[in-house]
């Protein structure tokens, strides 16, 4: 990770993907499954990773709420969305946000990248470039 995040993390507590991030790592990413099929795997992955907490799904909208104990004592809220773009391609979005006032010195962007790390290796054969 750059200086840059951790400077930035210094006065943000929040980070997210979207389709218009300058970070290739922070983009929106798609995959070649239903919205069905797509929320089936993302869920029962982030169910599996150790140190999440899931707190709420919302299948109808897409929407998984998790939560995180950083290594610092502080909780962290992550929501992942899964939308469906076509009957056949999905996205997935993930935002992360510190609960408190100060920054997080880049930790909401190093689980963002380290959900989809995991996602991309479990959908793989799935991933549109």
């Amino acid at each position: 990770m750059s200086l840059k995040r951790v400077l930035i993390g210094v006065i943000r507590s929040q980070e997210g993907t979207s389709d218009r991030a300058k970070d290739p790592k922070m983009k929106t990413r798609y995959y070649n499954l239903s919205k069905d099929k797509a929320w089936e795997e993302v869920t029962s992955t982030l169910k599996k990773i150790p140190g999440y907490k899931v707190l709420h799904e919302v299948p109808s909208v897409g929407e998984i709420i998790l939560e995180k104990r950083s290594a610092m004592g502080r909780t962290v809220d992550i929501t992942v969305s899964v939308l469906s773009v076509t009957p056949v391609r999905s996205a997935v979005d993930i935002y992360s946000a510190s609960r408190g006032s100060l920054g997080d010195l880049g930790a909401n962007y190093r689980y963002i990248i380290h959900l989809f790390t995991i996602l991309d290796k479990k959908l793989a054969k799935y991933k549109i470039s």
